[in-house]
C-alpha cells in the first residue's frame, strides 16, 4: 500500500477521508457497499452482490482505520463488514478522478501528413513478428485513426491473419471480406468505378463498424486514388471558430437510410452529424452524401441545418485537412471509421483491374486489445 490513510469522519450520506499527501476524498455509503471486495465472485469478476437488498437508509454503524491501514466498515444492514484497501481506493476515487482535467488520447492532423505519410506507415511483419509491432500499429489507429499496413501478401483473404492479431472480425451482410471491384449494376456505389465523395460506411447502422481495413490486391487502373480526413480535426476547427454550425451538427439528428436494392431488410437511423463523449471529445462524425436520407427536420431549423451540413461537407473535402495517396498491392488502408471520412477518385476500368477487399471490426476491439497488450 503506498497510498496512506490519515483521517475518516462522516459527512451526511458518505464518509470523506484525508489522506496522508493532503488529497481529501469523498465516498457515498451505497457506492461503498456496492464496491466491497466481496461483492464479485472471484473466479468471474462479476458483482453478486444485490444492491436491492438494502434499503436507501443503508450507512456504517462503526468505520475506523485498522492494524492493517484499510478502511474497515460495519454495516448497519445485512451484517456484514468490509475492508477497503487505500491503494484501491485512491486509484478510483471519483472525487479525484472529476478534479482531473481531461487529456484526448487522439492525435489530430491535417493535410501537413501528406508530406510524411511513413508517419503512419508500419510493416506487415513488423505487427506478424512482435507486439512491439502490433502495439505501434494499434496506438496509430487509436491515436490517429488511421495507418497503412505496407507490404502485406496479396492472396485473395491473406489479410485474416494480421487482422486476427487484433481480434475477430465483424461480419455484415457484405460478408467477409467485401469485394470492392467493379461490378454490373452495383448495389453499392463502391462497386462501380464512379468517384466517391469522403464517407463514413454504414452510418444507418445503430453502432456502425468502429475501424474498417481495405486491402489492396490489384491496382492498375488508370484513377482510383484514394483520399482520407480526419473529421475530428474538422469538427474541432467548427468547435473552435463556428460555434453555430457545430453546435447545429452536435444537436439535430440526420436520417441516414441503407438503399441497397439487393436486401430483404430495410435499415435507417437517425442521430447527429456529430457526437461527443461524456468528456465532451469526440465520439463519431456520420457523414454520407450518398446514403443520407430525405430529411424531416422540423419547418423552422430546415435552413439552418442544410447550411451547417453543407459547410461541414465542404471542409471535409477541403483540401487543407484532407490527404490523398495511392495504395499499391499488398498495402492495407486501415482507419477509424467513425472518424476518418474515406473516398477515391473515379478510375477507368477498362486501362486495368482494381481489387480490395474489406473487412470490419468493432472499436471496442482496438482500443480493448491496446490495453491488454500496454498493461
Amino acid at each position: 500500500m503506498t497510498n496512506a490513510i490519515s483521517k475518516v469522519t462522516k459527512n451526511g450520506s458518505s464518509l470523506n477521508v484525508e489522506w496522508r499527501d493532503g488529497e481529501k476524498s469523498n465516498f457515498n455509503f451505497m457506492w461503498l457497499r456496492d464496491n466491497c471486495p466481496t461483492a464479485h465472485d472471484k473466479d468471474s469478476r462479476h458483482r453478486m452482490f444485490n444492491i436491492l437488498n438494502v434499503s436507501e437508509n443503508l450507512s456504517p454503524k462503526k468505520f475506523l482505520i485498522n492494524t492493517d491501514g484499510k478502511l474497515e466498515i460495519e454495516w448497519s444492514e445485512g451484517n456484514h463488514i468490509s475492508y477497503y484497501d487505500p491503494d484501491w481506493l485512491r486509484k478510483n476515487c471519483y472525487t479525484i478522478k472529476n478534479k482531473q482535467k481531461y487529456i484526448s488520447p487522439y492525435q489530430l492532423w491535417n493535410s501537413s501528413l501528406q508530406d510524411n505519410l511513413s508517419l503512419i506507415s508500419i510493416k506487415h511483419d513488423e505487427i506478424m513478428n512482435s507486439n512491439e509491432g502490433l502495439i505501434k500499429w494499434l496506438e496509430l489507429l487509436h491515436q490517429k485513426g488511421i495507418a497503412i499496413v505496407k507490404n502485406a501478401p496479396t492472396e485473395k483473404k491473406s489479410a485474416f491473419p494480421v487482422l486476427n492479431r487484433i481480434s475477430h472480425t465483424r461480419e455484415t451482410f457484405f460478408k467477409t471480406p467485401f469485394e470492392v471491384i467493379n461490378i454490373p449494376k452495383p448495389n453499392n456505389s463502391a462497386y462501380s468505378s464512379h468517384a466517391l465523395r469522403n464517407h463514413m460506411d454504414l452510418p444507418w447502422f445503430e453502432n456502425p463498424p468502429g475501424y474498417q481495413f481495405l486491402h489492396c490486391l490489384i491496382n492498375d487502373a488508370k484513377g482510383g486514388d484514394s483520399s482520407a480526413i480526419d473529421a475530428f480535426a474538422v469538427a474541432n476547427y467548427l468547435r473552435n471558430n463556428e460555434k453555430d454550425i457545430f453546435e447545429t451538427l452536435v444537436s439535430v439528428p440526420l436520417k441516414f437510410r441503407d438503399k441497397d436494392y439487393t436486401q430483404e431488410s430495410h435499415r435507417n437511423f437517425y442521430a447527429p452529424a456529430i457526437s461527443l463523449t461524456k468528456d465532451g471529445d469526440f465520439n463519431d462524425i456520420r457523414f454520407s452524401v450518398a446514403t443520407m436520407d430525405t430529411l424531416d427536420c422540423h419547418p423552422d431549423i430546415m435552413d439552418k441545418v442544410y447550411k451547417a451540413h453543407h459547410r461541414f461537407g465542404n471542409l471535409l473535402h477541403d483540401n487543407k485537412f484532407q490527404i490523398k495517396f495511392r495504395l499499391e498491392p499488398g498495402d492495407i488502408f486501415s482507419f477509424n471509421n467513425r472518424r476518418i471520412l474515406h473516398g477515391r477518385t473515379e478510375f477507368d476500368p477498362n486501362s486495368g483491374h482494381r481489387h480490395l477487399q474489406g473487412y470490419y471490426m468493432d472499436r471496442d476491439e482496438i482500443i480493448g486489445r491496446l490495453n491488454f497488450l500496454k498493461k
